[in-house]
């Protein structure tokens, strides 16, 4: 009976038990791909990453939520890479990452804080009515009416697309519950994984927003911090042309303190001479907190 290394690393956090928890297998190669939706549905993490070798690059990984695979996932890829520096397998420094959306640059400091660069981000508003919104979120639709004239909804990726939803206030944010059938609805409507609402009323100061991300239709009712959407909705922000005054140089995105799984993502924009030239940097946790456990498979 052959056996895997597992882990369970939370991501997008300093502190044990918070953040957004992430399976990790790091030696993935010859798994098929029932037996990785296996796995990811035995770790129960909202995403497993399963890395192995790759030709014309430093690792090839793959990422199943215990339903589904997903093309790009943000807090596995930084749990990944904060696990296999904090054990000795990989040294500080760039890393080519070959995803199903292409190769992206990992990089990781000398201090094993990890900094994922993600693809062009893409924009697209879309005209959606606050009532549907607000049925399938769960929230009062005079909610999104309220900043709907300045913020609209739209479809942002940096290659796992979702719809974008500006919320007033924290405390409506808070209150959401979704009906997961018609947030299920609305992702299959405007081909995204998901729906990431948002509020610019945080609960640290220092925050940029706040975040809550719903993806049932990847088999993830809620993600407690969520990477790719960070990028996607640090791109849309730019996009909109959110702030008064010049675009910061670093965003800093708290989520999941509703789940009492509290986290935060800084986001870097970078653009060059065009915005086919820009790009989004997620950075994820110092110290991560990992499980160890074994996976027993009898085939590939």
């Amino acid at each position: 009976m052959e056996r895997r290394r597992t882990l369970l690393v939370d991501a997008f956090t300093d502190d044990p038990l918070a953040g957004n928890v992430a399976g990790v297998v790091p030696d993935a190669a010859g798994l098929s791909d029932d037996r990785m939706r296996r796995i990811a549905a035995e770790l129960g993490a909202s995403e497993t990453a399963f890395l192995a070798p790759a030709d014309g690059a430093d690792h090839r990984i793959r990422y199943f939520t215990p339903t589904d695979e997903v093309d790009l996932c943000g807090h596995a890829t930084v749990a990944t890479y904060a696990a296999l520096f904090a054990d000795g397998t990989l040294d500080a420094g760039d890393h080519e990452l070959r995803t199903n959306v292409g190769d992206l640059t990992i990089t990781v400091t000398e201090s094993g804080r990890v900094w994922m660069r993600q693809d062009t981000p893409t924009v697209d508003t879309v005209d959606v009515d606050a009532d549907r919104l607000g049925a399938a979120l769960g929230v009062d639709p005079a909610a999104l009416r309220d900043v709907g004239a300045d913020l609209p909804v739209a479809v942002a990726s940096t290659g796992l697309p979702f719809l974008v939803v500006p919320v007033n206030f924290l405390e409506r944010l808070g209150e959401a519950d979704p009906n997961q059938q018609l947030v299920e609805q609305l992702s299959a409507d405007f081909d995204v994984a998901g729906v990431y609402a948002f509020t610019f009323d945080t609960l640290d100061a220092d925050s940029t927003l706040h975040g809550r991300a719903f993806a049932p239709a990847v088999g993830v009712p809620e993600d407690p911090v969520t990477g790719t959407a960070s990028g996607a909705v640090a791109g849309y922000l730019r996009a909109v042309e959110a702030f008064d005054s010049e675009f910061p140089a670093e965003l800093r995105l708290e989520q999941g303190h509703f789940l009492d799984r509290p986290g935060h993502v800084r986001v870097r924009i970078r653009r060059a001479t065009s915005p086919a030239g820009s790009s989004a940097t997620t950075r994820g946790s110092q110290t991560p907190t990992a499980r160890t456990q074994t996976a027993r498979t009898t085939t590939p």
